[in-house]
């Protein structure tokens, strides 16, 4: 055998970065475009890029890349038009997995890194260069987060934490926030008025810039080598400010002191909430709220039942075994509209299960559950008083197979995720109803389906549930509402 066929016998042939190197291509040119024009639409196509590399399936044209982060209808417009001119230009069967002749490799940098490092250097914080130029090549310049700002307060106290004679070398969230939230201008926990990012935010900033470290479940951060070395500079500038004159160190004391006492994280969706979680189910088994680490429900006053909104001002009562119902709450979009026969069905089911149920409006959701205390009648008074409820952790939204396909083609979809990880409930459940066969008529393909399924239970973290109709959804409603009493009571 020749030594040339020796060589080549024993090298692994490189494999395509991504399935879809034609829409990788035809993106790159659309972000190279735009940045010549110094258009800012550069940066949504690189996150499109980013999004498009990760996806590990062949797409069959634009409308299936709906379910990526980044694909918004105009993006998946252009490359549909495109792949229309492809086909006109190569033939109808024309192969849209392979790259045409001369074309670089999906892999190469000119396709997924021309843009990476200075789009993560912009999204860091760090000031433009103000010296004039606007032909000048801007210089990669090292990340350093303002004073006062959520990765400063986060870098400052792991490196005074790693100081300490004996340390661990890491701390936990909780911990982590309540320590450097004294060194930071902005709440770890509440987002301002109009905004939904807290100073945590930051902290995902800081692992992108391999100056943090997060590892195991509950979550444990400690600062690499660079965020060691960054850490310690701070720390050099810091206390060279607090000796200046006029200047004691003392700027953010009294911040712990303006914001309310036990005020609630209904914010966070964190890997780490678990935690607490672990320990605040143990102790609701005996009584159901005791302390504001059980942020799995709120008292509501009777004007607030019928929109459930999560209170922010946990109340300090408890609920004692015995004094409260488990009470299945029901949309009233689950009941009303749509195919009425179907959603009388769900009705007639839970009723037939002996389910106790209360038809109401839900802001989030479609299902939850809340203890609802037991009132006694007074005499002479036509209704018994109103009794107090507690929403449980446990929150279901439905989707039929069709629902869902509507869902992901008109933005729906993610909208509901993100605010079912909003809503303070740490217990998400999709439902999903329908057989595969029932998706064979649909407008997107059933794998697309099938794929954002997947990504909800393995990306997003919620339980997905599959049943085949309205009566198995009944049928595991019933299940859950009997799980919770016995588990509550």
């Amino acid at each position: 055998m020749p030594g040339s066929d020796q060589v080549r016998f024993g090298r692994k042939r490189a494999l395509p970065s991504c399935p879809n190197p034609l829409f990788l291509q035809w993106l790159t040119e659309l972000r190279d475009e735009a940045k010549e024009k110094g258009l800012k639409i550069q940066y949504t196509y690189q996150k499109a890029i980013n999004s498009l590399n990760k996806y590990p399936l062949p797409l069959k044209n634009a409308k299936e890349a709906k379910i990526l982060q980044n694909f918004g209808d105009g993006i998946c417009k252009i490359l549909d038009d495109k792949l229309q001119r492809y086909y006109r230009e190569n033939g109808s069967n024309a192969s849209i997995h392979c790259l045409p002749k001369g074309a670089p490799p999906p892999g190469h940098k000119d396709n997924n890194n021309s843009l990476g490092p200075r789009k993560r250097n912009d999204a860091g914080g760090e000031e433009k260069d103000r010296g004039g130029g606007g032909g000048t090549k801007k210089k990669k310049r090292e990340y350093v987060p303002q004073k006062r700002s959520g990765g400063y307060a986060v870098l400052l106290t792991l490196y005074r934490e790693s100081q300490i004679p004996g340390s661990k070398g890491y701390m936990f969230k909780m911990e982590l926030q309540s320590e450097a939230q004294p060194l930071c201008d902005k709440s770890f926990t509440v987002p301002d008025l109009g905004s939904k990012y807290t100073a945590w935010s930051s902290v995902s900033t800081l692992i992108q810039k391999n100056l943090l470290i997060k590892t195991h479940n509950p979550a444990r951060y400690s600062l690499t080598d660079e965020g060691l070395a960054l850490a310690e500079r701070l720390e050099s500038v810091e206390k060279e400010t607090r000796n200046l004159p006029g200047k004691d160190g003392s700027e953010g004391d009294g911040l712990e002191d303006e914001k309310e006492e036990g005020v609630v994280d209904l914010t966070e969706s964190g890997d780490d909430e678990e935690e607490e979680e672990a320990d605040s189910l143990s102790k609701r088994a005996t009584c159901v709220i005791q302390s504001r680490s059980e942020a799995g429900g709120n008292f509501l006053p009777e004007k607030a039942q019928n929109s459930l909104k999560t209170s922010r001002k946990p109340n300090g009562e408890c609920l004692l075994p015995g004094t409260y119902d488990i009470i299945l709450c029901v949309d009233f979009i689950e009941t009303t509209g749509g195919s009425h026969h179907r959603k009388q069905e769900l009705v007639k089911e839970l009723q037939r299960n002996g389910v106790n149920f209360d038809v109401r409006k839900l802001n989030v959701g479609d299902f939850l559950w809340v203890a609802r205390e037991k009132v006694t009648p007074v005499p002479g008074q036509l209704r018994a008083p109103a009794g107090r409820e507690l929403v449980l952790d446990y929150i279901i939204e439905r989707k039929r197979m069709d629902d869902l396909c509507g869902s992901i083609i008109d933005g729906r979809f993610r909208e509901q995720k993100f605010r079912l990880k909003r809503c303070g409930l740490h217990r998400p459940i999709y439902l999903v109803e329908g057989s595969s066969s029932s998706a064979a008529h649909l407008s997107l393909p059933e794998m697309t389906l099938q794929q954002a399924i997947i990504n909800t239970q393995v990306v997003d973290g919620f339980f997905v549930k599959r049943v085949q109709d309205v009566r198995e959804s009944a049928a595991y409603l019933t299940v859950m509402t009997r799980y919770l009493t016995k588990l509550y009571q």
